[in-house]
């Protein structure tokens, strides 16, 4: 097992109930905090991240204290607007569609709208089109 702290219980009850709503989900703890996925494919992950652990994470928020990371998939033209805005938004180095939020304070409704159309674009078509999702 790893040295990770964990995901705070307030961001992990937001988070699960949000993503375990959605059809055929699967909650995992990953490798530091969790994640789910629709099918094979990561939708989310929420984890703690400490000034240089992990060091990817921690570079690419620009922390200097920690904080707990929420991680999920965007498309253009949100994602642009996402990544334009600043914190608590930051673009990874896990690909191009891929962003972080820090979540130490956040709008559960957001993170609601974040999440579902995360898994809307991993999620195969005739799943998708059965989320009701948030306007």
């Amino acid at each position: 097992m790893n040295d990770y702290p964990d995901v705070p219980d307030e961001v992990l009850t937001v988070v699960s109930a949000v993503c375990t709503a959605l059809p055929e989900v699967v909650e995992e703890r990953a490798w530091t905090g969790i994640r789910w996925r629709i099918r094979s494919r990561t939708f989310a992950h929420v984890l703690v991240v400490e000034p240089g652990r992990p060091e990817a994470y921690a570079k690419a928020a620009r922390l200097s204290a920690p904080a707990t990371v929420l991680t999920f998939r965007s498309e253009a033209p949100e994602l642009d607007v996402l990544l334009r805005s600043g914190p608590p938004f930051f673009r990874t180095p896990w690909g191009e569609d891929t962003v972080g939020m820090i979540v130490d304070e956040f709008d559960p409704d957001e993170v609601r709208e974040l999440l579902t159309d995360s898994y809307c674009l991993l999620a195969p078509k005739k799943l998708a089109a059965v989320v009701d999702r948030p306007t």
